[in-house]
């Protein structure tokens, strides 16, 4: 495959979706709308997930994990929601396929395999947790609940863009449960300023903090606050959001818990995410005409060490000096690789690792 990239000036998407191909991150899958993340892509991914992880622990969050599934009859519970997000739902209604007949080899959907209650699949997990909290929560003692997951989920998208929209994808979604509203309002906007310090720290990506007017709230929510990222081609990406939800699905799942004077309150509620989009905005804020820029914090490999060289000979002396810098780089915590392929040029290698975005290259001969 050819290495040319199209130039951002003569067509800013082409140059972003040949990027990602060419680059290895990602690639269309044979499901429709949906993307199979490389090892260079995920690995980027892995990167992000470990320092978001490691803030969010420090913040007092705790992973669990939820069902893909949410029975209708839950998802409709909170109106907004559901209606929210009706149009991008996937609907389980069979659960067993039968050989076809009239088709020999082929499979078709049991008829009399009918689900009793039809299932979404997730396309956000408030409804399946809500109702799980229903049954932890009861006193004020059991407050806060501060709950993250690291899943996938599925929204039907009609128009797909790697990494910015796909119909199946990667995030974390926080879901946290407190005793008054000012507790709940805090913990939106400290996770707010949480997304904000990754992204500018981490991703070396400038964002605006704000709300979302009311219209393009979270179905569902009393406020959504955000970070917006401008991009190279002068859009604003939405990078991470961070939503007070108030009552309403305390209300919905009927959620109370006893205070401290013996009262019956229902619990207040956010919710938070960010996701795999947040790759397509570190190469659209970062790379340029030659290929990826990774900031050297997420990069999966921050120094590669090229070899030039002719003969057994003279590759070898270079390997015993290259061994002693890589165990000094790797002992103080930088991800490097020694690229000693045969197969390969040194020049078609600086042209990979330049399309790879990493960060510092070494010549030795």
């Amino acid at each position: 495959m050819s290495k040319h990239l199209t130039k951002r000036a003569e067509d800013y998407s082409k140059w972003y979706n040949e990027l990602i191909v060419k680059a290895d991150l990602a690639e269309n899958s044979a499901v429709r709308g949906c993307m199979v993340i490389k090892p260079y892509g995920f690995a980027i991914w892995e990167n992000m997930q470990k320092e978001l992880d490691r803030m969010f622990k420090e913040t007092g969050h705790q992973n669990a994990y939820f069902p893909l599934f949410v029975p209708k009859s839950l998802f409709e519970t909170e109106e907004k929601n559901a209606e929210g997000f009706a149009k991008e739902c996937a609907v389980v209604t069979h659960y067993r396929l039968q050989n076809d007949p009239d088709n020999e080899g082929k499979l078709r959907v049991d008829p009399e395999a009918k689900l009793e209650e039809e299932l979404i699949v997730r396309p956000t997990s408030e409804a399946i947790i809500w109702s799980t909290y229903k049954g932890w929560i009861q006193s004020h003692r059991d407050l806060p609940l501060l709950i993250n997951q690291w899943a996938n989920v599925v929204r039907w998208e009609m128009r797909t863009r790697l990494f910015l929209r796909t119909a199946e994808f990667l995030w974390q979604e926080g879901h946290t449960a407190h005793a008054t509203k000012a507790e709940a309002l805090a913990e939106a906007k400290q996770m707010q300023e949480v997304y904000a310090t990754f992204a500018e720290d981490f991703m070396a990506m400038p964002v605006i903090k704000g709300a979302k007017s009311e219209s393009e709230r979270f179905a569902g929510a009393d406020n959504t606050l955000t970070i917006e990222a401008l991009m190279q081609d002068g859009k604003a990406l939405q990078a991470g959001t961070s939503h007070f939800l108030g009552q309403n699905f305390a209300k919905a799942f009927d959620v109370k818990y006893t205070s401290k004077e013996g009262k019956q309150e229902y619990v207040w509620a956010t919710s938070w995410g960010v996701s795999t989009r947040l790759i397509g905005g570190l190469i659209m804020t970062h790379s340029d005409d030659a290929g990826l820029v990774l900031p050297p914090k997420l990069a999966p490999i921050q120094v590669v060490i090229v070899p030039i060289y002719k003969g057994e000979e003279q590759l070898n002396a270079i390997s015993e000096k290259v061994d002693v810098i890589v165990k000094e780089l790797r002992a103080k915590g930088i991800s490097v690789k020694f690229d000693d392929r045969d197969t390969f040029r040194p020049g078609a290698k600086f042209a990979e690792y330049e399309l790879k975005g990493v960060p510092v290259r070494i010549a030795m001969g």
